[in-house]
């Protein structure tokens, strides 16, 4: 019975073509049975020696020198006081948000009762009463033709007038 593979778009029929750990390591291949891997031997192959160069600029940048130390122990204390500083803003600003707030709503209620106090002093007003008052104990009498007079105001922002005729 053969049985159909495929290797990176190869198709290839027949027994014994086993994709083993060497040159298509990393191959995908379509089937339904397992392969045989050879593992003692990829494990006993040598591994290649590093030159001095690779291995030396490999152990440098393994190190940190103090002056990138120092430039990262500044950053950090800039970025610390950074933060700080904004999260101290922020909690101001939200304390005087607050404040603010309060406020506002302690002039609405102020504004509030006044109004209410205003409507109660007006509905409690009887004109009548102050007109019969007047004209009856006080004898004020309504002003006649030649008692109004007129001033012209000049630039002032009031007029006081010193004597009457």
């Amino acid at each position: 019975m053969s049985q159909k593979k495929r290797i990176y778009g190869q198709a290839t029929y027949g027994k014994g073509d086993y994709v083993s750990g060497g040159r298509n390591r990393n191959s995908y291949v379509y089937g339904n049975t397992a392969h045989k891997l050879d593992v003692q031997r990829e494990m006993e192959a040598p591994r290649r020696e590093l030159s001095p160069a690779v291995r030396r600029n490999r152990e440098k940048a393994k190190r940190m020198s103090a002056g990138y130390i120092a430039f990262l122990a500044v950053a950090l204390f800039i970025s610390a006081g950074i933060l700080v500083n904004y999260i101290q803003m922020k909690a101001e600003l939200t304390t005087k948000t607050r404040t603010v707030a309060a406020k506002e709503s302690y002039l609405n209620d102020l504004k509030v009762a006044n109004d209410e106090e205003y409507n109660r002093v007006l509905s409690s007003i009887d004109l009548e009463e102050i007109k019969r008052v007047a004209i009856g104990e006080l004898g004020m009498v309504y002003a006649e033709e030649g008692q109004i007079i007129f001033y012209e105001n000049e630039g002032n922002d009031y007029m006081r007038q010193v004597s009457g005729k």
